[in-house]
């Protein structure tokens, strides 16, 4: 989809969906299906797992990596019908793409998740950590301990359990890609425990980098402004979700497919001189302010 057809914030409503939101119920519907994008077979004959990858951020780089040559599998909590679609939309690219429903927070799960995709997909090169938790909260008070351990056992021990799975897999050229958040940066009030978490990927990303250096195997993360996902108007109040994306300097939120050729770039060898880092993509929204 180009610039032009692209919405602005003024043309995102106000809406609220059940969590967890389904991308099809939303609207506008989310841009991902990576019609404008031209692949250079940057990860042919690789293999990816992607979490949180049945809808948002993560199907878009699941396609993007598939139009790239790779094969791919998705390991998602919930949706069975944006996880069953973007799996169709993976395999009309001529890639193979396992489907594996789990818990990130469970350690087992994620073991579980790496062992089908050796079973059936027959390697693991690039593992990308985006499954994510958060639920908007106005009161500092009213973030319950239960949602702060969901918050932070969803998004960092998370990306620790499916690290630890997938290492004994990977080696030397291998990548593996974490989702940070600008917020993580530069805070958000209504976001406490998220931000935390996100602030926390970001520093976990920059030690793995160099723990991990020695043996080839580089780590990334990039880092998105606001980004129209099934997150939004799963976990922000209405007023928020309206006009979600004007504060940024192009006016308006990014699409999941705009998000996905960072990742390509972090897990492909064009990347081959760069670990530790964090590449924000965010519209304009930036770390100093």
């Amino acid at each position: 989809m180009t610039d032009e057809r692209r919405p602005t914030a003024e043309e995102i409503p106000g809406q609220k969906l059940p969590y967890p939101a389904r991308q099809v119920d939303m609207d506008p519907a989310p841009d991902s299906d990576l019609s404008n994008y031209q692949p250079a077979g940057k990860l042919k004959g690789k293999t990816a797992l992607i979490t949180g990858g049945d809808s948002g951020i993560g199907r878009a780089v699941a396609i993007a990596f598939a139009l790239e040559g790779a094969d791919v599998a998705i390991f998602y909590n919930e949706n069975d019908d944006d996880a069953h679609t973007t799996q169709a939309m993976v395999k009309a690219k001529g890639r193979r793409c396992s489907v594996i429903r789990g818990d990130v927070r469970q350690s087992q799960d994620c073991r579980a998740a790496v062992e089908r995709v050796i079973a059936e997909l027959g390697g693991l090169n690039i593992l990308v950590n985006n499954a994510a938790y958060q639920m908007a909260q106005a009161r500092f008070e009213d973030v319950s301990e239960e949602q702060f351990r969901r918050t932070l056992e969803t998004n960092i021990f998370g990306y620790f359990y499916m690290v630890k799975a997938a290492l004994p897999h990977l080696t030397t050229g291998d990548a593996i890609v974490n989702t940070g958040s600008i917020v993580g940066l530069v805070g958000n009030q209504l976001l406490v425990d998220y931000c935390a978490s996100k602030g926390a990927i970001h520093a976990f990303t920059k030690a793995l980098a160099l723990n991990l250096a020695e043996r080839g195997i580089r780590v990334n993360a990039v880092v998105p402004g606001p980004v129209w996902t099934p997150n939004i108007p799963g976990t922000m109040p209405i007023e928020e979700v309206e006009h979600f994306g004007h504060e940024v300097a192009l006016a308006r939120p990014g699409q999941p497919e705009e998000l996905a050729p960072a990742y390509v770039f972090l897990a492909s060898s064009d990347a081959s001189f760069v670990t530790g880092s964090l590449l924000e993509v965010t519209g304009g929204k930036l770390s100093s302010g």
